[in-house]
């Protein structure tokens, strides 16, 4: 028969103080932490509230040059040469002759309309495919069609102009 221990020194014995100093110095560093974790380099200086010792001395003014500086300005691109990029539009609707209809629009504001057809796929919105070198052109055509999403042509997708904008309809524009 195995000895009982008496009454009152079962268990597992840890100093209280042990314990207590333990989660004193957890607590410590959470607050170590959060205090000083957004300080960056460390060689910052809080100044709210605080007041200048001293007056600022005056020094003489130095002399200001009055002559006008050439401000910089951007470049403006060339505009974009709508009858040298070919547009195709298809349809991805079950409205017909719609793509017709925006290919009229197409040609109307002066780009290479190249024809109609229908698309099979799902895309989430009208968009307006560019191949390489042609988003400004992409941009253009979005913003005489009112269509707002452009996207880069899928490398040798069947049906999309490697070399010219594609655009498929989800619904009528402008």
């Amino acid at each position: 028969m195995t000895a009982r221990a008496p009454r009152g020194q079962r268990g597992l014995a840890l100093p209280a103080p042990v314990i207590l100093l333990s989660a004193v110095a957890v607590i410590l560093a959470a607050v170590a932490f959060f205090v000083t974790r957004n300080s960056g380099s460390g060689n910052q200086v809080d100044l709210t509230g605080a007041q200048p010792t001293h007056s600022p001395t005056v020094s003489a003014q130095p002399k200001v040059s009055r002559t006008p500086t050439a401000k910089p300005t951007k470049k403006a691109l060339p505009p974009v040469n709508r009858s040298s990029i070919n547009v195709v539009v298809y349809n991805n609707t079950h409205l017909t002759g719609l793509a017709g209809t925006v290919g009229a629009k197409v040609q109307s504001a002066g780009w290479h309309f190249v024809g109609t057809g229908n698309w099979h796929g799902t895309i989430p919105a009208t968009t307006i495919y560019y191949g390489a070198g042609l988003k400004r052109a992409a941009h253009q055509l979005s913003l005489d069609l009112g269509v707002s999403r452009t996207y880069p042509a899928a490398t040798g997708a069947a049906g999309m102009l490697p070399h010219g904008l594609t655009l498929i309809l989800l619904g009528p524009v402008q």
